[in-house]
């Protein structure tokens, strides 16, 4: 069990490595970000499936738990990556290097390492949910399948919606205020963090027998602090307000940051086309 757990966060290490590295020779260290949707899927998937000392064949469970884990991996990871293809360096990367200066090689190594982490810290909740002792397929497990398919089809379709803003859009200062982004300032990372909910509601045993399960917690605990408070929603906020000025102080005066709620009154113009 030890022996798994370390070779996690070893397969995490050298996954994000390697992202540092295309992130150096392309000057595109946005690849990092698709590089570790992947990490976390493949990492969650092996850890959910490969058999234990003495394991039967995977149970019901693990094979439902290690799908939902590949199709929320493959459908971040192709979204980033097509964003991130041919455009210039991410703008959150490309301030940290700024701030950095001379020792922003080595400093985003670490700092991929510190999300090296962070995934093997998820992949191991998706290994807790999959691994519940109970019985058969659960309410809970069905619940926490329909969590997932609506927290994925939420931030695509938020994703989406940004996208096309982003096309029809001409003017540079304009604040996408369309669909979901009406609710809350970040719906995709909302979404983002109703994934890893998901995972909790399947490893939880109301019963009292996988006390285990309780430790899968820590997957929506921690990505809401992330989001939130540390590398989401601050940085790309502090970019906003450098390129959109007024604008965007005025549509954090009307829509919650991360939380959806009751949409304010729209302006009028480009941004609600």
């Amino acid at each position: 069990m030890l022996a798994g757990v370390a070779g996690v966060f070893v397969g995490a290490s050298l996954v994000m490595a390697l992202a540092w590295l295309i992130g150096e020779r392309t000057g595109q260290s946005g690849w990092a970000d698709a590089i570790w949707s992947l990490c976390v899927g493949m990492l969650g998937v092996a850890a959910a499936l490969l058999p234990l000392a003495d394991e039967p064949a995977p149970s019901p469970r693990q094979w439902l738990v290690a799908a939902m884990a590949a199709a929320w991996s493959a459908r971040l990871a192709v979204h980033i990556a097509l964003r991130t293809h041919g455009r210039a360096e991410d703008p959150r990367y490309a301030e940290l290097r700024r701030e950095w200066g001379g020792e922003a090689r080595w400093r985003l190594f670490w700092f991929f390492q510190i999300q090296a982490v962070v995934a093997a810290v998820l992949a191991l909740s998706i290994a807790l949910a999959a691994r519940n002792p109970a019985p058969g397929l659960r309410l809970l497990d069905w619940l926490g399948l329909a969590v997932i398919a609506a927290a994925i089809v939420g931030e695509a379709v938020a994703d989406r919606q940004l996208q096309r803003f982003r096309t029809r859009s001409r003017s540079s200062g304009a604040v996408c205020e369309v669909g979901l982004w009406r609710f809350s300032r970040h719906p995709n990372y909302f979404f983002e963090w109703l994934v890893w909910v998901a995972y909790p509601l399947i490893a939880f045993d109301p019963g009292g027998g996988y006390g285990w399960g309780w430790l899968a917690l820590s997957a929506p605990v921690l990505m809401y602090w992330l989001l939130v408070h540390v590398s989401g929603i601050p940085p790309l906020e502090a970019h906003m307000l450098r390129t959109r000025g007024d604008a965007f102080r005025a549509y954090q005066a009307r829509v919650n940051a991360f939380w959806p709620g009751a949409a304010g009154t729209p302006p009028p113009g480009e941004a609600h086309r």
